[in-house]
């Protein structure tokens, strides 16, 4: 009368240390900023879009945006160390400023009956106080500080329990390879 166990694998998965290595050796802080650049491109893109359509602003954007931000870092870079979360918390601000700058530049530019591009193109450093003067509240502050927490969050790369213990395993090996080579060392 007993319950099958049907959340435990049929068979032990047991890696090794080399196993570890190669999980550490996939990490790619390159691939990682550049998906979460892209993110932030077309993300911005697209809220200045919706903003216009609708005809409001919605600064709770920047929430999903840190949410995406940080699951396309996760996909791309397959991060392990904290660099990763680091990565999408600075992407995410950089991320929740440029989405500001480009619907704020999307209204003023319905107003103005001209493109956003060339408000875009338009802007001066005397620009710069009234924009943030009169476009970013603390609201807009809250929101992308909110959506780094969701981002770094969502950035490191979840491993399952035998995957943990083989970057673990790997980890104490070249550990004790270095306590080996300061020995010789000394």
């Amino acid at each position: 009368m007993r319950i099958p166990k049907r959340h435990t694998p049929s068979k032990a998965v047991d890696l090794t240390a080399d196993d570890g290595r190669s999980l550490v050796q996939d990490q790619s802080l390159r691939d990682a900023a550049a998906g979460g650049l892209i993110v932030v491109v077309l993300f911005s893109a697209l809220w200045a879009m919706a903003s216009t359509l609708i005809g409001r602003i919605f600064p709770w954007m920047t929430l999903v945006l840190g949410i995406f931000v940080g699951l396309v870092i996760r996909r791309a870079g397959r991060g392990l160390d904290w660099r990763f979360p680091v990565l999408a918390v600075v992407l995410t601000l950089l991320g929740a400023l440029a989405g500001n700058i480009v619907v704020a530049a999307a209204f003023t530019a319905a107003e103005l009956d001209t493109t956003t591009i060339m408000i875009l193109r338009a802007v001066t450093s005397m620009t710069w106080p009234v924009f943030f003067d009169e476009v970013i509240s603390a609201a807009d502050i809250i929101y992308a500080l909110f959506g780094a927490a969701l981002a770094a969050f969502y950035a490191s790369r979840r491993l399952n329990r035998s995957e943990y213990h083989a970057v673990r395993k790997w980890q104490e090996r070249q550990q004790a390879e270095s306590r080996k080579d300061s020995h010789r060392h000394q």
